[in-house]
């Protein structure tokens, strides 16, 4: 494997490093404000997911630090924020960047590896993230300047309809944190909630919620074959809407999946490799992790797009580029 590394702008010396209701039938989250303005300039910053396999957990206290700020920095020397841990990442649906869910909100990354955010100046923690169509959705806790009215302790599920620039609730506002968030191809949303393993599901965007079946899964991909869950028990796929669960025959033990376009899953494995689904459904092996992986996704027909101790790493085919590497 051919790997790649993009250079970043040189760092200047002293751098451093990264209640609401049940989910019952007809739930309904906090009441959205039509049009919600973005938060005025004084209430926001300028500043995968629940525990995961024993055999991945190991790995986890590697966590992603990105950097690019400096005190001492002239004006003419290119900064970049700091990046806490990493949660999340999807591509960006407005144009070709990439998006990372982090600790500290919602981060951009270039082709060039160029990171800026957090979009619209959002500090909270994104637990939970993911993309359908052009629309975000989010879960986690607030932070220190997070906006009162997404919730306090934990967001529930959030959403935004421009990218990230703006949020307003939609369910489980201040009481739910779903560390497990993921959209299907048709835009139902799947997760899994802090207060319980049992999978819910929204088929509204995310304003009402359904309780299915305990799980246990601490990732979730889903197909137009089915709903496919990482657990300590293998991968288990739901063909009748999430009500039951089968292993799936002969398939490593992921702790993070993700779905192509074209229905084929990717994932990390416990044993450090990542993995990917043929036409006729079984797995090869398509790369390998350092330490542990801290997001991953696809990005279009081939890439598969993740962080893990390298920082930001794109697998296509035989090669892997290194985006915006790990400092510190």
């Amino acid at each position: 494997m051919r790997i790649h590394r993009t250079t970043l702008p040189t760092r200047a010396p002293g751098t451093t490093g990264t209640a609401g209701t049940t989910g019952t039938a007809g739930t309904t989250g906090a009441a959205r404000t039509a049009g919600s303005a973005r938060p005025p300039a004084s209430r926001r910053s300028r500043r995968t997911r629940r525990p995961i396999l024993a055999a991945a957990t190991a790995l986890a206290a590697t966590a992603l630090v990105l950097t690019g700020c400096t005190a001492e920095a002239s004006p003419d020397t290119p900064t970049q924020p700091v990046i806490e841990h990493v949660h999340g990442i999807a591509p960006d649906p407005r144009g070709d960047d990439l998006l990372l869910a982090t600790h500290n909100g919602v981060f951009e990354v270039s082709e060039s590896g160029e990171v800026s955010g957090p979009r619209g100046d959002y500090d909270f923690d994104a637990m939970g993230f993911t993309v359908a169509g052009d629309v975000l959705f989010a879960s986690g806790h607030p932070g220190p300047e997070t906006p009162a009215e997404l919730g306090e302790g934990n967001l529930g599920i959030i959403r935004s309809d421009d990218g990230g620039e703006t949020w307003v609730p939609m369910a489980f506002t201040g009481v739910e944190d779903f560390h497990v968030l993921t959209a299907g191809p048709d835009g139902t949303l799947y997760g899994i909630g802090s207060s319980g393993p049992e999978l819910r599901i929204s088929t509204d965007g995310g304003e009402n919620w359904e309780s299915s079946t305990a799980t246990g899964a601490v990732d979730l991909a889903v197909t137009d074959d089915g709903i496919h869950a990482a657990t300590e028990a293998g991968l288990q796929r739901s063909t009748d809407g999430g009500k039951t669960f089968a292993p799936v025959a002969d398939a490593p033990v992921l702790y993070s999946v993700a779905a192509r376009e074209d229905g084929s899953l990717v994932g990390a494995g416990v044993d450090g490799a990542i993995w990917s689904t043929a036409a006729d459904g079984t797995w090869a092996r398509v790369g390998s992790a350092e330490g542990a992986v801290q997001a991953l996704n696809t990005a279009g027909a081939e890439r598969i797009v993740l962080v893990d101790d390298r920082g930001v790493v794109e697998l296509t085919g035989d090669d892997a580029r290194v985006l915006s590497p790990r400092v510190g």
